[in-house]
């Protein structure tokens, strides 16, 4: 009874970049051969299937031994197990380019990246095993195979349990215990951040916001209205919103709750506006509609249901009112700066701290969500 048996000896371990994508993205190692020989690339050294298949094989084993260590990448570069160069260390975490000095200034993500429109799917829900049920059903829906969409939703829920409750700017704590680059520790940040608030996120009108609208108004609430925004050594850091600060913004019902503010406030701003807007009679008739939602959303957050609300409620009480008289982005933008800047000319308003630090994130996330 013959047995045949293929050994790859050497000293460093073969890691094709390719064939590491190819693992990543969840093919089988039959599919994964197939991609190899329809890339051309392997044709001109007149390489058989069965060693692209032998290859392919003893490489993806490989990755499946090395995976354990992806879990605290900082601990790659101190095993003795596998001899793997720095370069192709950092390739496991994120892609090599050779403007690169070291392997932690590695730009695009490997092992730790994350398709947006899996991201997106998950955003805002629970990082649980409950979860891990649904994902055959994001998988059919985005087209990203299920082995991968594990290994992300995988990720996800390690570093939201690394990082959590840790001291210390939230982004920070990514990039420190995962060595990620700025923006792809900024983005994992937004999912943790989602995920303790549990935001809204699934509802029909806010399917046109992709994960990066969302991800760029988590790092404004991060960076403005957590408790990490007044005190970087807090218990709680970035991961929770400010209770002092969300419960302040009640005083700012001031702004229409007293009819003369509220007169003195829209001719400010009409005053400030007209000539420079062309919705400028919507945005006067519509005025104290307006300032009424922004200031009622404010006053809200002191509820955790209308915190979770907050982005449904943008869009339905604020944005949709200004798509149908058909603002543009310029015109909101002016509008915004505006209503904002000359709340600090009223008189008798005495919260401008709070006034700004609101409006602020509103403005911001604002005019990134208002596309179609």
């Amino acid at each position: 009874m013959s047995v045949e048996l293929d050994v790859f000896v050497g000293n460093n371990t073969t890691m094709d970049e390719d064939v590491y994508q190819l693992w990543l993205d969840g093919y089988a190692v039959n599919d994964a051969v197939r991609l190899r020989m329809q890339a051309g690339g392997l044709c001109d050294g007149d390489v058989s299937s069965d060693v692209v298949l032998s290859d392919t094989m003893d490489q993806f084993r490989t990755f499946q031994m090395c995976e354990k260590l992806l879990y605290s990448p900082a601990k790659l570069g101190n095993q003795l197990l596998f001899q793997i160069p720095p370069q192709k260390q950092g390739m496991m975490i994120e892609r090599y380019t050779p403007c690169c000095r070291t392997p932690l200034d590695l730009v695009l993500s490997r092992y730790y990246q994350f398709d947006n429109g899996f991201a997106r799917e998950v955003l805002g829900k629970k990082l649980s095993k409950g979860m891990k049920k649904e994902l055959d059903d994001i998988s059919s829906k985005t087209g990203i195979g299920v082995k991968s969409c594990r290994r992300q939703f995988d990720n996800f829920k390690r570093v939201f349990k690394v990082v959590e409750e840790l001291k210390g700017p939230l982004v920070d704590n990514v990039k420190h215990h995962f060595l990620l680059s700025d923006t792809l520790a900024k983005d994992y940040a937004a999912i943790v951040f989602f995920a303790n608030s549990r935001f809204e996120t699934g509802k029909r009108k806010l399917q046109y916001l992709s994960f990066q609208d969302f991800a760029f108004c988590a790092g404004q609430l991060i960076s403005y209205w957590t408790v990490g925004a007044v005190d970087n050594m807090m218990e709680d850091m970035d991961v929770d919103l400010e209770k002092e600060f969300l419960h302040n913004l009640k005083d700012l019902k001031v702004l229409i709750n007293d009819k003369d503010l509220l007169d003195q406030h829209k001719s400010l701003v009409c005053a400030q506006l007209r000539g420079k807007i062309k919705v400028f009679c919507e945005m006067e008739a519509n005025f104290k509609n307006l300032s009424r939602a922004l200031v009622n959303i404010a006053a809200k957050l002191t509820h955790s249901k209308d915190v979770r609300d907050l982005f449904i409620d943008l869009v339905e009480k604020f944005i949709e009112p200004c798509r149908s008289d058909k603002w543009s982005v310029g015109d909101l933008r002016l509008f915004l700066t505006h209503y904002s800047n000359t709340a600090h000319m009223l008189q008798t308003f005495r919260f401008e701290l709070i006034w700004d630090r609101y409006m602020g994130v509103i403005k911001s996330c604002i005019l990134k969500m208002y596309h179609d």
